[in-house]
């Protein structure tokens, strides 16, 4: 669908809206295209595209919010969708909580987040893509003999956003990534290892640094053995920490606060992590895949620093909680989907890096873990913070890796587990929509 085709689309539904008692109407309609492409030993296993567009479209009568969609454009899906939408408006109970945004007094900024390269280049070199990352995983070590998976993806959307209000915007975009897990054998022992890359540029792409990480990552876990339980060190590979990132993440939304189902809820201006802990979200981070110029609703994107210093600044908030707090939203309104109204989300959200590298963390250990590979995330409680997850890595005398150990748990509270990082590496990496660096914990028990 062309750029002015989708925007006329928007701005025609709001008019409509108002014209059909509306007291506020917003249209949100997007188009999307993604490609997926999985091979195994040289050969493609699944090849999948799909494509999706559709429009949604809120109203406001009274304080009522309604919402309907349709993924059907014609001017007579469109008008019924918005009958819809006015029904079921009248249909709710007022909330004055219920408002749209204006538009924002600077406009939105370009971050140039579409690179027609990953549309334009053909199919088939993808595809020669996935296979050089596979070819160069098993070709790192013979002992690298089975591939799980190894795939090429990508994605291209337009998203158009207009309301009552004078908001009218648009923008493209475009991202493609690859991802690698393998297995290693020896001695009637498997390991397996990962590699993922994702990037806003198809040039950006690396096929051998991703096979050759997948490869590594499975090689140096054969010959784990079982360690005895004691407390030491514990260092946390960037994948990882994002991983335990994942569990704070929910917290920190407003939404979540204001149902009493954050960990973090009442602790504005409280210490809840180390000092050397700094939480950002930034919906205007270069590169960032998840950047845009607004967000859901037409909220400009924007930096929010969650935490700083251990303290916490700030929760995520929409318009709707951030009218319930009396405070501005900080352009979390995230929508997957036409199908959706905006909900409290993450853009790209991260652990800030420090300033000494990974190995200077590492040798500054006397004993210790580094924790290559978690099982049993999805236990983790994001309302109580608790976990008991196992874990595998490698295990650090004096400050060198000395074997690789499998077979052994880690549990406690997120909180606890923030306040006792004593190091932050200057390697923040990035697994699509949230990152973190290497992270130190001084002390924990490491149950064997």
């Amino acid at each position: 669908m062309q750029e002015v085709k989708i925007q006329e689309i928007v701005q025609e539904a709001v008019e409509i809206a108002q014209k059909l008692g509306a007291s506020q109407s917003e249209a949100f309609c997007t188009e999307s295209r993604e490609l997926s492409v999985e091979i195994r030993d040289q050969e493609i296993d699944t090849l999948k595209i799909s494509e999706d567009t559709g429009l949604g479209v809120r109203i406001l009568i009274n304080d009522r919010m309604g919402f309907a969609f349709t993924s059907d454009l014609s001017s007579r899906a469109v008008k019924e969708a918005i009958r819809t939408a006015v029904n079921n408006a009248k249909k709710v109970s007022p909330d004055s909580n219920n408002f749209l945004p204006a538009p924002p007094d600077g406009g939105y900024k370009d971050y140039q987040i579409y690179d027609e390269n990953i549309e334009k280049t053909p199919l088939r070199q993808k595809v020669e893509f996935a296979q050089e990352v596979e070819r160069c995983s098993r070709a790192f070590d013979r002992r690298v003999s089975i591939t799980e998976s190894c795939a090429y993806q990508d994605a291209s959307y337009k998203v158009a956003l207009a309301n009552s209000l004078g908001i009218g915007a648009f923008y493209k975009g475009a991202f493609c990534g690859s991802y690698a897990q393998v297995v290693a054998q020896q001695d009637g022992e498997s390991q397996s290892g990962f590699g993922m890359q994702f990037k806003r540029n198809f040039r950006g792409l690396d096929p051998d640094a991703l096979g050759r990480e997948a490869a590594q990552k499975a090689i140096r876990m054969l010959g784990a053995k079982d360690i005895s339980t004691q407390r030491a060190a514990v260092i946390f590979d960037p994948y990882i920490a994002t991983n335990f990132l994942g569990i704070i993440t929910p917290a920190l939304s407003a939404e979540s606060v204001q149902k009493g189902k954050s960990l973090l809820g009442g602790k504005l201006g409280q210490e809840v992590a180390s000092p050397l802990v700094n939480i950002i979200d930034d919906g205007t981070l270069k590169e960032g895949l998840l950047t845009a110029p607004f967000d859901g609703e037409g909220v400009a994107s924007q930096k929010t620093v969650l935490v700083a210093g251990g303290t916490l600044k700030s929760y995520l908030h929409n318009t709707y909680t951030a009218a319930k707090d009396g405070v501005l939203s900080t352009g979390n309104g995230i929508r997957n989907s036409f199908k959706g109204t905006p909900e409290v989300g993450t853009t790209n959200i991260y652990i800030e890096p420090g300033e000494v590298s990974r190995e200077r963390l590492i040798s500054e250990v006397e004993k210790g873990l580094y924790i290559t590979q978690v099982m049993g995330m999805h236990t983790a409680n994001p309302i109580s913070g608790d976990f008991s997850v196992g874990v595998s890595g490698l295990w650090i005398e004096k400050g060198e890796f000395e074997q690789p150990v499998r077979g052994v748990t880690i549990a406690g509270n997120m909180i606890d587990l923030l306040r006792a990082i004593d190091g932050v590496a200057n390697d923040l990496t990035f697994f699509v929509g949230q990152g973190a660096p290497t992270l130190r914990v001084s002390s924990m028990t490491i149950s064997g």
